[in-house]
């Protein structure tokens, strides 16, 4: 299966965002973005002046990036969000909170949306009872992801339960630490989301 491997750094470093693509490691001094916050390259530091088509698709990218999906996994995200009722920007982020690797990193299980993928895959996780190792898995409200009994000793997700203070639970999500166990209580608002994301743009590029 097709996955970006170069650096995640980098990605930031593009978008001139902190995308809180490797953990922890964003919160600290480390931060390559802290330390060189302008674009990877040799011509990183010039001043860019984008069309209205290049501030769409550096939009389209950064939320892609943000959610680490590849271009025709985003699309389809897109597609089905256009066929749903109600406005496709707000279908389209729900549609990318609900998926199960980023709904394990909400919730505090993993330190990033890339270590939570990793997680799922190598089945660590229960929805509703039952193994469900698909990152893509579609959570939904009501539904109760579990730690499995036997991977509650794994250290990346002890080290990630003792570091969810700093970035916090959202509150349509309901956390048991002691049980490690969430809850989703509803689904996400669009006031709920608080990404730097101007999803309207990403609409206006693929409505072309």
């Amino acid at each position: 299966m097709a996955r970006y491997r170069e650096s995640a750094c980098r990605l930031c470093r593009r978008e001139g965002l902190k995308l809180f693509l490797k953990g922890d490691r964003c919160y600290s001094e480390k931060c390559a973005f802290e330390r060189r916050g302008y674009a990877p390259g040799e011509h990183g530091q010039m001043r860019r002046k984008f069309s209205d088509y290049g501030v769409q698709l550096r939009e389209k990218q950064k939320l892609r990036r943000m959610y680490g999906l590849l271009e025709r996994q985003f699309r389809g995200y897109f597609d089905r969000a256009d066929r749903q009722k109600g406005i496709t920007g707000t279908n389209l982020l729900v549609g990318l909170e609900k998926r199960l690797d980023n709904m394990v990193f909400r919730m505090g299980f993993a330190n990033s949306r890339t270590e939570a993928r990793q997680l799922v895959r190598h089945n660590h996780f229960l929805v509703g009872g039952k193994p469900v190792n698909i990152p893509s898995y579609q959570v939904k409200m009501g539904d109760e992801v579990q730690v499995r009994e036997g991977s509650r000793n794994v250290q990346r997700i002890a080290e990630a339960m003792e570091t969810v203070a700093r970035r916090g639970i959202p509150q349509w999500l309901e956390l048991d630490r002691t049980n490690f166990r969430a809850v989703v209580k509803t689904l996400p608002a669009r006031e709920d989301l608080t990404m730097p994301v101007k999803e309207q743009l990403v609409v206006e590029l693929y409505s072309k």
